[in-house]
């Protein structure tokens, strides 16, 4: 199920899930699998669409499953219809503290913080004490929309009325600083974060890696592993796709590679990330075969490619000659219903025509074009969606300070 969801074989999902169903073998976590691979996809209505399929087995639909749904479309920034979908709902089940806190992540995740604030007073309204992760999710929110003297007051709101920050709260914090490079600021405030007792994790010594790394600091990269080593917080997955990063990123495909043995011997399952880093790293650099071998590892290793691996991979193999090859894999992502990479098909024509096969490419966008069709109809309506978006300008507000939408403290 899972493996069908990441590669848009719904179809096939969908019909294992009904044979699952026939066989008595059905879980919450099949439906919940089907739900986040219908709303990564932005298939909005077929995720909706589960609920049917929840009936007709027999299972509830709740309000654990419904924050499922809703907070599948967030994180898909399908904001604005995670709230939507929850108004139509709300008579139907009782909303508890979660299902306000996924639809105030779903606002902050597309950037509108006066829904945030709304849903926010409404979470109060109906008796609930926004926790640490509703504060942590509209910290991240104030930090997205660049917002960062907003954010450290609200953090020193948690201090001072609570609840206390914790170490999400300051990595947080500490993530927005390294991305704007600010490591002198960045490394105060982990140094506060310990002086307020909270423990270090693997993700806040991440997000220094990551900004030191990015100044080419390598000698504070190196410090931090070993730190890292010594206070018993080994580096996660997060942390070696990081180091993967730095190392692709200056075209050093080798010392990547390295890293993602060690990685491997750790006991650290790589994601598809890893291995996509890795291949265009090796493309880039030219070595086809080494770029070749890591999609071949990939494919060993069970991590099925995604959008981006199909991208990188056909992209090298136009580069070196192998436009046939990479007419396949063009096919093979059209049938799996993803979109099909913007290519240099001057090069392609050229290769075919040297070939003397010119047919090819005409088939192929054939292919592509009949593909197309359906989801013309989709992107003109998203389209119009967009168009019609209020234009808020000039956004000074938040909750705490001068929110206009009346903000209620909890306490």
């Amino acid at each position: 199920m899972a493996i069908f969801g990441k590669t848009r074989q719904f179809e096939t999902m969908v019909a294992l899930l009904e044979e699952m169903g026939e066989k008595g073998v059905l879980t919450m976590e099949t439906f919940s699998i089907a739900i986040k691979a219908f709303a990564a996809a932005k298939e909005r209505k077929k995720a909706v669409g589960i609920f049917e399929l929840m009936k007709r087995y027999n299972f509830k639909v709740g309000v654990d499953t419904i924050n499922c749904l809703l907070d599948s479309l967030g994180w898909a920034k399908l904001g604005k219809e995670a709230h939507a979908l929850f108004e139509k709902l709300k008579d139907r089940f009782s909303p508890n503290l979660r299902t306000y806190t996924v639809l105030l992540n779903g606002w902050c995740r597309v950037k509108n913080l006066m829904e945030a604030g709304r849903v926010w007073n409404d979470m109060i309204d109906h008796g609930f004490k926004p926790d640490i992760v509703a504060h942590n999710t509209m910290l991240e929110g104030l930090l997205r929309v660049k917002k960062r003297s907003d954010a450290i007051k609200l953090l020193e709101v948690m201090k001072a009325k609570g609840p206390s920050p914790n170490v999400r709260s300051y990595t947080i914090l500490i993530r927005d600083l390294c991305k704007q490079m600010k490591m002198k600021e960045a490394v105060e405030c982990f140094d506060e974060m310990l002086d307020a007792g909270c423990e270090p994790d693997a993700a806040v010594y991440t997000c220094l890696i990551t900004g030191f790394g990015n100044q080419k600091k390598m000698d504070k990269v190196y410090g931090l592993l070993k730190e890292m080593k010594e206070k018993g917080y080994p580096p996660d997955g997060h942390t070696y796709n990081a180091l993967i990063k730095l190392m692709t990123n200056r075209q050093m495909p080798d010392d990547a590679v390295r890293i993602y043995k060690k990685m491997v011997q750790s006991g650290i399952r790589p994601t598809i990330h890893t291995y996509n880093m890795m291949m265009k790293s090796y493309f880039l650099t030219r070595n086809y075969e080494m770029g070749r071998a890591v999609w071949d590892e990939m494919g060993q290793k069970g991590c099925f490619p995604d959008d981006n691996s199909y991208t990188v991979f056909i992209g090298g193999l136009i580069r070196h000659g192998k436009s046939e090859e990479a007419c396949k894999y063009v096919e093979e992502m059209i049938e799996k219903g993803m979109k099909a990479p913007q290519l240099d098909y001057n090069k392609f024509a050229a290769d075919f025509s040297r070939a003397g096969k010119p047919d090819i490419l005409e088939e192929l966008a054939q292919k592509m074009k009949f593909a197309g069709k359906s989801k013309e109809k989709e992107r003109k309506t998203i389209k119009i969606a967009e168009e019609r978006k209020p234009f808020i300008s000039n956004f000074e507000y938040f909750p705490f300070l001068s929110f206009p939408y009346k903000f209620q403290d909890p306490n």
